[in-house]
């Protein structure tokens, strides 16, 4: 039975769902595998689960520059990803790393731009303004907003921020290149393994962290990798036969979901303040994305 249009945006939904739940999913299992060793298990089996579904990639039909460029950025940015939040002091912190990746909706709609010569908006400006005030508001925390009080929760754990910052800048430059070199192959399956072999190579090189082994902890393992593998999977579907216009408009959404996903999987209640700024960077996502639809005179 063929995939229908329907069926495939379907499965987008499901894919962006299980994005959605990757913040709470992966600081779990950091929490009882190590924030090496747990995010290398989660890879590895995620990517057993993108063979099973997509297959062996073919290599050989990959062009080289996609290849390498597709590799480093991918790998890069999971890495940043997958640590900053395994190394956040608490999950609380790893809720607000997770926010801080998601500036890389409007970081890409700004470098589409760049790379497409396009005209640099007001509108646009406006969208990566109010999504880079969302983000002061949510990393000030409970303190009052002011410069002090962000600069203090950052200065807790720069290398966190850091990591999670350039995962947003890095992912804005993957979305962008890899479409243009790629030749219309996805190496997704690839960059998977590739990250896998990362971890455990960053894992043998650092302090090992005793494993939490329990029925719970393999559990959560399990659904973590599941829901890894499976979103990039569902998603490859989505992409080709879906409605991706409307997928891609329900994917900046993404921060508001995974906030409550997050809330509720690690058990930590937000203030208000906070999805203020969960909002504001939302909006500015979706703003910087209208402003690329606008009829240019």
């Amino acid at each position: 039975m063929k995939l229908n249009q329907y069926a495939a945006t379907f499965y987008g939904v499901i894919s962006i769902l299980l994005w959605s739940t990757m913040v709470g999913l992966i600081r779990s299992v950091s929490e009882n595998f190590g924030p090496v060793g747990g995010v290398a298990l989660v890879y590895t089996i995620g990517s057993i689960v993108l063979v099973l579904v997509m297959g062996v990639p073919k290599i050989k039909q990959y062009p080289k520059r996609y290849l390498f460029w597709g590799t480093i950025l991918f790998v890069c940015y999971e890495l940043c990803f997958v640590l900053a939040l395994g190394l956040a002091n608490s999950r609380q912190q790893a809720i607000e790393l997770g926010m801080v990746n998601y500036l890389w909706p409007s970081f890409t709609i700004a470098l589409a731009v760049f790379f497409n010569r396009q005209r640099f908006t007001l509108l646009l400006a406006i969208g990566l303004i109010l999504a880079c005030m969302g983000l002061v508001w949510v990393i000030s925390g409970d303190q009052p907003l002011s410069i002090n009080a962000v600069l203090a929760n950052i200065q807790s754990n720069p290398l966190c921020y850091f990591l999670a910052f350039s995962g947003a800048i890095i992912w804005s430059f993957y979305s962008n290149v890899t479409k243009r070199i790629s030749g219309g192959n996805n190496g997704m399956v690839l960059f998977f393994i590739l990250t896998s072999v990362g971890l455990w190579v960053l894992y043998f090189f650092s302090s090992p962290t005793p494993f939490i082994i329990t029925s719970q902890s393999i559990s959560l393992l399990v659904v973590a990798a599941i829901a890894t593998g499976g979103a990039n999977a569902l998603w490859t579907l989505a992409v080709i036969k879906g409605n991706v216009a409307f997928l891609g408009t329900l994917s900046y959404f993404t921060p508001v979901i995974s906030t409550a996903f997050a809330s509720v999987l690690l058990s930590t209640a937000l203030t208000f303040s906070f999805w203020q700024g969960v909002f504001m960077v939302t909006v500015g996502s979706i703003v910087c994305f209208w402003a690329t639809r606008q009829k240019r005179v």
